[in-house]
């Protein structure tokens, strides 16, 4: 078992978070987990990406090939454009569709949408919305992990336990808000699987 995951995000929206996650679950499932940065010019508002590798044996290099990445996951729908290059012939995409313009030029949403319905199926989420409905805004991140569970390779339960650990210390109702989140991101994932 391999999984090649690209996060992407400018800065603010917590894809480091999101790693932080996913990297906890897969040692608790006692996979290798190797894993890969890069941070914007900016703190916040600058591209962020993480590589992330999961593996049920020894992983050598950090770094995912182009055309290897078997999931992007993406909090913000042009940084999920920049890195089609690098998604493997059957992998997924799982992006929010809610928009960080941080330049001059960023193309009209319904070109983003058009050129991400060339890949197979992809998971677009109104990640803001649900992050709302689950308490706050900034629990968007959470949104995204939850829609893009399925495709992770890691059991759901283990990541929410992995949320409960990583979030204990900001008291229960911030946990139990990430973990609505989390939850509504996974039960959009599964509707739009089963609508297809």
């Amino acid at each position: 078992m391999q999984i090649n995951i690209i996060l992407a995000g400018v800065g603010g929206q917590g894809i480091l978070t999101i790693a932080a996650v996913i990297d906890h679950a897969a040692l608790q499932s006692g996979l290798t987990v190797r894993q890969a940065e890069v941070h914007g010019m900016s703190q916040r508002g600058g591209a962020v990406q993480s590589h992330l590798r999961i593996a049920d044996h020894e992983i050598y290099s950090d770094l995912i090939a182009e055309g290897t990445a078997n999931l992007i996951l993406s909090v913000e729908p042009l940084e999920a454009l920049r890195y089609l290059p690098f998604l493997a012939p059957d992998g997924k995409i799982v992006t929010a569709t809610n928009s960080f313009i941080n330049m001059e030029g960023y193309p009209a949403m319904e070109h983003i949408i058009e050129e991400l319905h060339r890949t197979d199926h992809p998971v677009l989420v109104n990640a803001a919305e649900l992050a709302r409905e689950a308490g706050s805004i900034r629990t968007s991140n959470m949104v995204m992990l939850g829609a893009a569970a399925p495709f992770i390779g890691i059991a759901a339960a283990t990541l929410e336990t992995s949320i409960e650990k990583l979030f204990q210390a900001k008291g229960a109702d911030i946990t139990a808000m990430n973990i609505r989140a989390f939850r509504a991101g996974q039960a959009l994932s599964q509707l739009q699987a089963t609508a297809t």
